[in-house]
């Protein structure tokens, strides 16, 4: 059984720990993180690319086991191991990875983005394509009286993504980020656009038989 009171703490001492206001020193590279699953194995692909042109400088990739199911505001604990395991095959770590995923929009303000930077230490930004909790007001995300993320419509005609900071970063600046790096007529921005299709390559061999695990 899962202790999920446990895991509430826990996330509750990482929550304490997020900065959001911009802690970076440079902003040359950007990584996408997304994770793809093969029943109960996940996937976690990472795609750095360069900041201006996007250009893909590195990719990786990971397998780990889903120890716990999908619960809402849980999700970094089914993901993050893969996530982790992907992140230590870098040969060079991103200035900033975005997830695919809340950062302090969530419950107790970590979400994956959140949860996963602070434990890699890392500046991080969470693009969510859900709206987990909140009120939206005028693009705005308002969560106990605290803007957490801002709404974004990305492409016409799609459902809006939700951006929020998850360590190291500002909103402000994690809007402007996303923004930067959307490429039509892709719904999110370039480098988690990658890794998604990357995931899902992975995910294809290893059904194929090409990659066995």
């Amino acid at each position: 059984m899962v202790d999920f009171q446990k895991l509430k703490e826990e996330q509750s001492k990482l929550a304490k720990k997020a900065i959001t206001k911009d802690d970076f020193e440079k902003l040359e590279t950007i990584g996408g993180v997304d994770q793809a699953y093969h029943g109960e194995k996940v996937i976690s692909a990472i795609v750095i690319c360069d900041y201006k042109t996007n250009e893909i400088k590195e990719k990786v990739y990971a397998i780990a086991d889903a120890k716990i199911p999908y619960v809402p505001g849980f999700l970094s604990y089914r993901e993050g191991p893969a996530i982790g395991a992907a992140y230590s095959k870098l040969e060079n770590k991103p200035d900033i990875l975005i997830f695919d995923g809340n950062g302090i929009l969530h419950p107790l303000r970590c979400g994956i983005a959140t949860h996963m930077g602070v434990l890699l230490n890392q500046p991080s930004i969470g693009v969510a394509k859900e709206l987990l909790l909140g009120e939206q007001k005028n693009g705005k995300i308002i969560v106990e009286k605290e803007t957490r993320a801002v709404e974004l419509i990305t492409r016409e005609k799609s459902k809006p993504v939700y951006i929020s900071p998850g360590h190291k970063v500002s909103l402000k600046t994690s809007v402007e980020i996303v923004k930067k790096l959307l490429v039509f007529p892709h719904k999110l921005p370039e480098p988690l656009h990658l890794a998604h299709k990357y995931a899902n390559e992975i995910r294809a061999k290893i059904l194929s038989g090409e990659i066995k695990i």
